[in-house]
């Protein structure tokens, strides 16, 4: 059990909670018997299932926090005068906020993103040093987004992400940052900088550039303009998957695709 196991298994729980044959009291969930009841399934008695309980409850506490800040769950009883425990006041009873309710009716994908900062930052550590901190910093904030359901500001910013990608490539391909800035800052300035990176690629690097690209910039000029855009889940989830592709595909093509013409 780890932070991210956690946070998918509490995400579970939100749905279909267990408390087996423990109490609630007056919360919607009390994390020390939802977690004594994953035990008792694993089919440990005790001492043995106080130990585990002892080791995952950090976590578990860790995961309703994060839960609490992306406002899906709140500290406390879920109804005026209903019971309340002094361990649950301490912070193992929690109720679903409004908001929660309808989180938890949306995460149809939820399990399956890493949706976690700690997660996600493992994952783009390998990149944050060559892509530089504007990416990391639109990176973070798409995945934040996608736990928040602002699908619509997901794309923009997994969009944006994806910009600065390619900006940290042209200033490597050029040594001559204020230029690459001036050229995208200009008219079709995107465009501009995608040609010089892979404007005179093979045909295979082309195409698959493309392929990651084009919708990532579709969704993040859509939510960029004030019109409604129709951006959901889906849009969403495909646009964190792209830019993580992305990322992937000029790390793994960086000589190639800063190479200098007269090297």
């Amino acid at each position: 059990m780890n932070q991210s196991d956690a946070m998918e298994t509490l995400i579970q729980w939100l749905r279909s909670p267990d408390h087996g044959g423990y109490s609630k009291y007056g919360y919607d969930i009390y994390i020390s018997h939802l977690v004594l009841a994953q035990i008792k399934k694993m089919g440990k008695n005790p001492p043995e299932d106080y130990k585990i309980a002892r080791e995952w409850m950090p976590l578990f506490f860790n995961a309703a926090w994060e839960l609490c800040r992306r406002g899906v769950l709140r500290p406390g009883i879920n109804e005026w005068q209903a019971q309340a425990t002094d361990a649950g006041s301490a912070g193992e009873g929690f109720s679903i906020t409004p908001f929660g309710q309808q989180w938890i009716y949306e995460s149809d994908h939820d399990d399956f993103v890493p949706t976690e900062p700690e997660r996600f930052a493992e994952m783009l550590e390998p990149f944050r040093t060559q892509f530089g901190p504007a990416f990391h910093e639109r990176a973070q904030e798409a995945i934040r987004c996608y736990g928040a359901h602002a699908y619509l500001a997901c794309c923009a910013m997994c969009g944006a992400a994806t910009e600065s990608i390619i900006l940290a490539a042209a200033i490597a391909k050029t040594n001559d940052e204020a230029s690459v800035i001036a050229e995208y800052s200009g008219s079709k300035g995107r465009l501009r900088i995608e040609n010089l990176l892979i404007g005179k690629g093979n045909e295979a690097l082309q195409r698959e550039y493309k392929g990651l690209s084009t919708l990532l910039k579709y969704w993040r000029d859509t939510s960029a303009h004030g019109r409604s855009a129709g951006i959901g889940d889906n849009e969403a989830f495909t646009s964190i998957a792209l830019l993580l592709r992305t990322a992937l595909f000029v790390n793994d093509n960086w000589d190639q695709l800063t190479k200098r013409e007269n090297t």
